[in-house]
């Protein structure tokens, strides 16, 4: 004869199914997590170890199946300020030298001292007569042959590269000069002429501007 189950005992049957079920939920749900970290640190590994593992080189280093064209090294300009070796095993980086021009003079602007002979002696027998011609006494020309003498050895050439004074009073520029006469540059009693005027108008006499001189290294 067959026994009749209750309510009861209908729902302790059933209720070992109901726990499996649920317990298998959780197990599955943690192995895709498992799986999906496992994923993501593999992918992290292989990007860390060979970031360019999946990179594929541009034409220019695809030659002949060889991305160096058979060459160990290939050179490449940055901005024009680097260059760039790249190697088979990794690359150089070189900065191009710094280039320092020379500062720039004076005769760099197209303008040199004439190839002329000075003669310091005529030049001094003009200025004795420029000299007593303002009345001033003799001891006025001693002190202005000391005062060019230093100055410019009496050389209606001479030239200062550094500071661009030129001729027998080293007028600074030497261009000043063609206020006394267009050739300033290779007349010795043009220069003299200006130089005596400028020397009357700043310091009164030709010794005045000698003291100046001594004092100070310049007039």
């Amino acid at each position: 004869m067959g026994r009749h189950m209750g309510s009861d005992e209908a729902a302790v049957a059933v209720r070992p199914h109901t726990t499996s079920t649920r317990t298998r939920g959780p197990v599955k749900q943690a192995a895709v997590v498992v799986f999906a970290f496992a994923a993501s640190v593999s992918f992290l590994l292989v990007n860390v170890v060979d970031p360019f593992s999946g990179a594929t080189a541009s034409p220019d280093f695809a030659r002949d199946g060889d991305r160096f064209g058979g060459a160990e090294v290939q050179a490449y300009d940055v901005d024009g300020d680097y260059t760039i070796g790249v190697a088979r095993e990794g690359y150089v980086v070189e900065k191009k030298p710094e280039v320092r021009l020379a500062p720039a003079s004076t005769s760099a602007s197209g303008w040199a001292p004439p190839a002329i002979t000075p003669d310091p002696g005529s030049a001094q027998a003009y200025a004795a007569g420029a000299v007593a011609a303002r009345g001033w006494p003799s001891t006025e020309f001693d002190c202005l042959v000391a005062l060019w003498g230093k100055e410019s050895g009496w050389r209606v050439n001479a030239y200062n590269p550094s500071s661009g004074a030129y001729g027998i009073p080293q007028a600074l520029p030497g261009s000043k000069m063609a206020t006394a006469g267009a050739d300033w540059e290779t007349n010795a009693a043009t220069q003299i002429e200006w130089g005596l005027g400028y020397i009357q108008g700043r310091y009164g006499t030709p010794c005045g501007a000698w003291a100046h001189s001594q004092d100070a290294g310049w007039y």
